[in-house]
């Protein structure tokens, strides 16, 4: 798949293209596309509202009119996106290589469109769409067959082509500079609340590049460092605390996902034994990432380190997930996921022990999967830091 078209934008309508050999595959005429995420990945579109018919047309079915010429990509009249009239403008910045409609009910009238041509079996989003829009889309698709059909555009957006692998490689980078820049200028230190060493990352993310947020930021000290999820609160940084932090920075859409743990002042025994461990699971978990390996192996190789030194009990999640135009998105790398790794995926690294009540260890990387070994796109130090 070609990662960008001329002009330097992502390369959408070789991910239609990608698209249709699915939906020829699976014996549809056509895909409604519902999910807002799933448009912007085909089409380039970022509106709030909208919904997308994608064509099975091949490029090798010419009618009498085409006849003797070059085969578009795209049927104009049968591939289309709809928005509504705030987005008029956009939707014609965005993308100028679709037939685009407006109305409000956007899903509604393109399932209007589909009947009008008769296209026989559409598929639906059926993991986005609830019952009650499928049953309008029945009553007012009179002659189509609606077939529920999740996770085809999912399936695309697993492999990652360079395009996105470059923004995820800026938002990274974002990220670790940001970090640096905290740690830098003394902005880890005891005294701090959770709050506020949470907000100045986040504004040192915007600095050094991001255009938002990946997630809300985690900083959990001390106790509140055993909690996987725990959110930023009033609670002051102390000497001796195991400080997470777990952050990342959105760029042009793409996320990174990263975290550290480090010690304010001296580590104890128990707190060196732990990272050290953690350290080492992670590296299994890293080292495992190779197209072909199963994803519950590689959360095996991380999670059998943990579980030989008697603490599996306590890393209580899974090793990672994909990341991209999503935080979390397929695949799950997870002791019960099924189905393999390719080249070119983008997942996260992320073992954790966590003794409640006490604290804990998280320490994650963003990868993209390779050939001969993974590339780490997350570059900040994982030896264990102690902050002074």
């Amino acid at each position: 798949m070609s990662a960008v078209d001329g002009s330097g934008r992502p390369d959408h309508a070789a991910r239609r293209a990608g698209l249709r050999d699915l939906l020829v595959e699976n014996g549809l005429d056509a895909l409604l596309v519902t999910d807002l995420v799933n448009i912007r990945y085909l089409t380039g579109f970022t509106g709030s509202n909208a919904a997308l018919l994608v064509h099975s047309w091949d490029g090798s079915q010419v009618d009498e009119e085409r006849a003797g010429q070059p085969a578009a990509e795209d049927p104009p009249e049968r591939t289309v996106i709809c928005t509504d009239g705030r987005y008029i403008t956009q939707v014609g910045e965005q993308v100028p290589d679709l037939r685009a409609e407006i109305a409000r009910a956007s899903a509604r009238r393109l399932v209007e469109l589909a009947g009008e041509w008769q296209l026989g079996r559409v598929g639906f989003e059926s993991h986005i769409v609830t019952v009650d829009q499928q049953r309008g889309f029945v009553e007012q698709g009179s002659g189509l067959e609606f077939v529920p059909t999740p996770g085809l555009v999912e399936q695309l957006r697993t492999v990652k082509d360079e395009y996105e692998i470059g923004r995820l490689r800026a938002a990274c980078a974002a990220a670790d500079s940001a970090l640096a820049t905290l740690l830098d200028r003394g902005g880890l230190r005891p005294g701090r609340t959770e709050r506020q060493v949470a907000r100045e990352l986040e504004w040192l993310m915007f600095e050094h590049g991001a255009d938002a947020i990946s997630f809300e930021t985690i900083v959990a000290a001390g106790a509140n460092s055993a909690v996987p999820h725990h959110r930023p609160t009033g609670a002051v940084l102390a000497a001796g605390d195991f400080v997470k932090l777990d952050f990342g920075a959105t760029v042009d859409g793409y996320h990174s996902d990263m975290t550290r743990t480090m010690v304010l002042g001296e580590p104890s025994d128990w707190q060196r034994e732990i990272y050290q461990l953690v350290y080492e699971a992670q590296r299994a978990g890293r080292e495992a990432l190779a197209p072909g390996v199963a994803y519950a192996a590689v959360d095996a190789a991380a999670r059998s380190v943990i579980e030989a030194a008697g603490y599996g009990d306590l890393f209580v999640h899974g090793l990672g997930h994909g990341v991209g135009l999503q935080i979390h998105e397929a695949p799950p790398v997870a002791k019960s996921a099924t189905g393999t790794l390719l080249d070119g995926v983008a997942v996260t690294v992320e073992p954790g022990v966590y003794f409640p009540g006490r604290g804990g260890v998280r320490i994650e990387d963003t990868l993209v999967v390779r050939a001969g070994e993974p590339e780490l796109l997350t570059h900040t130090s994982k030896d264990l830091t102690v902050v002074d």
